[in-house]
């Protein structure tokens, strides 16, 4: 995808003629197909702008198999941990508005705020909430959250000090969105109303983000183009819903369409100006936001793909350069949906793409394409490249899903010694049962979480979830008293290549009550 001859010559002739109104849009329609059939997606909607305008935003594709119900520019997807710069939104405009500081500490906001550490208690910054650099591990505690739990925030709160730091305090780069539940959470302290009513009446109304929402729940009734996960599995899609990770608050909890979130790319290109010439927040936070707060290695693919030299994490947003360019995006996942985000300031170029699978390479094939015609780039198969890649990695992944058979099997004790309630600091109950001559699993604060144990060798079993659409399957070995019952239990993932990381049974310390 190439620039056309007009649009170069007003490059040359310094115009500030905007390449994209040349492009045949076709072409762009035709990627987008393109990628949607190789990688098995139902339902894709993407927007793109440059230079202040929306020049193109369409919906491709059903809302879920089930219905064939279109996708169009207004259909809303939960756009999972794109929410994360909203939040960092929300506190950048109270910082304008002298209420906080980024270099405040959490406990001035948050007084029942306790980590594992109470140094990292006493140092910990809102800078530091939305970094990714707390010393937490990735995705810790994530459980207190995932996969829709009734916990309420004051209990989730008080669940983080019994969190053991994976590394020291701004050490190390480990994603968590525990952090920006806390985020959220200061938000709704600092304002005086909930994060859902702060972000709702102060960011998404004055973008006139209309058909958005701060948590599925909140969407109108009478609004029914909204968008279904789907899993693939043996084969097949299975339509799945769930309601937009509304229990990630300031994490991931927003529902929001193409259409919408153009507003809000055009917004982040003005350097926080809204398209109605208003300033939501000030050039000088977004400075903090999109300045890199702690860096991880460059790959030596990324390097080989796009020339990256160098990647880090601001303050909500991710940032690398991309052949030479600063690039700022994120991606957002839901059991069955993927959404991405892409900002290119320096070519005032701003890409969004939601969707209703979980092939996070469909979206970046599309958006590589994007880019590769912007910045004028060797003409690449970015679709089959990615496509080759996603599923040679499928397939390895679940061939090494399976368990493999214990060295030396050792039988089980009888059903009943493994029975009774165990407990984790952080996370609560989990009941071990016997139903009908089987052992059954309870995580009491998670509906989708209740399984059957199936023997693997001595005293560990494989949880087998009801849901298998969760693809969680997960070891628990109990370690047994001089009794023969329960002492305590320790739970890990069969595979980690198949399983989500927000399942993170292996932060679980699980104790017989």
């Amino acid at each position: 995808m190439k620039l056309t001859k007009l649009a170069a010559i007003a490059l040359l002739a310094g115009t500030t003629f905007s390449s994209w109104a040349q492009v045949d849009t076709n072409k762009i329609d035709d990627v987008i197909k393109a990628s949607m059939a190789r990688f098995d997606v139902p339902g894709m909607a993407v927007a793109i702008v440059e230079n202040d305008k929306v020049i193109f935003a369409k919906g491709f594709g059903v809302t879920n198999l089930d219905t064939n119900k279109k996708v169009n520019k207004d259909t809303l997807f939960g756009i999972a941990s794109n929410t994360k710069a909203f939040t960092t939104a929300a506190l950048a405009k109270l910082v304008d508005e002298g209420k906080l500081s980024w270099d405040d500490r959490v406990i001035d906001h948050l007084p029942e705020f306790r980590l594992y550490d109470s140094y990292v208690t006493r140092e910990m910054r809102i800078r530091d909430l939305l970094s990714h650099r707390s010393g937490l591990g990735l995705g810790q505690g994530d459980l207190m959250i995932w996969p829709s739990t009734d916990k309420s925030v004051d209990e989730i709160l008080a669940g983080l000090q019994y969190l053991k730091p994976a590394s020291s305090f701004r050490s190390k780069y480990a994603y968590n969105n525990l952090m920006f539940v806390t985020a959220g959470e200061v938000v709704a302290r600092v304002s005086g109303m909930s994060w859902n009513d702060y972000i709702e009446k102060n960011i998404l109304q004055p973008l006139h983000m209309d058909n958005s929402r701060a948590g599925f729940s909140r969407i109108p009734k009478s609004n029914k183009n909204w968008a279904t996960g789907h899993i693939p599995m043996d084969g097949t899609l299975h339509p799945f819903f769930v309601n937009y990770l509304e229990d990630f608050r300031g994490a991931g909890a927003i529902a929001s369409s193409v259409s919408d979130m153009s507003q809000w790319l055009r917004t982040q290109l003005a350097g926080g100006k809204m398209p109605n010439g208003e300033q939501l927040f000030s050039e000088k936070q977004q400075a903090q936001m999109w300045h890199p707060h702690i860096t991880s290695m460059a790959s030596k693919s990324a390097f080989e793909s796009y020339h990256q030299q160098f990647r880090g994490y601001g303050l909500g947003w991710s940032i690398e350069d991309y052949h030479g360019f600063k690039k700022l995006g994120h991606g957002g996942g839901i059991l069955g949906m993927v959404s991405q985000v892409t900002l290119l300031p320096e070519k005032n170029l701003g890409i969004v793409i939601l969707s209703n699978q979980q092939a996070f390479g469909a979206l970046s094939a599309v958006t590589h394409e994007v880019l590769e015609d912007a910045l004028e780039l060797e003409d690449k198969d970015w679709v089959e490249d990615l496509a080759k890649s996603h599923f040679e990695g499928k397939q390895q992944a679940y061939a090494n899903a399976k368990p493999e058979a214990p060295a030396d099997y050792q039988p089980q004790l009888p059903n009943i010694n493994y029975t009774g309630t165990l407990q984790d600091d952080w996370y609560g109950d989990v009941i071990i049962e016997q139903l009908d001559g089987k052992l059954r699993i309870d995580f009491t604060h998670t509906k989708r979480l209740k399984g059957t144990l199936e023997h693997y060798t001595g005293n560990t079993f494989i949880v087998k979830w009801d849901e298998r659409l969760l693809e969680a399957d997960a070891f628990i070995r109990f370690e047994m008293s001089s009794q023969n019952r329960v002492n305590s239990a320790k739970m890990r993932a069969v595979s980690t290549q198949v399983t989500d990381f927000s399942f993170d049974f292996r932060n679980l310390h699980l104790k017989a009550k």
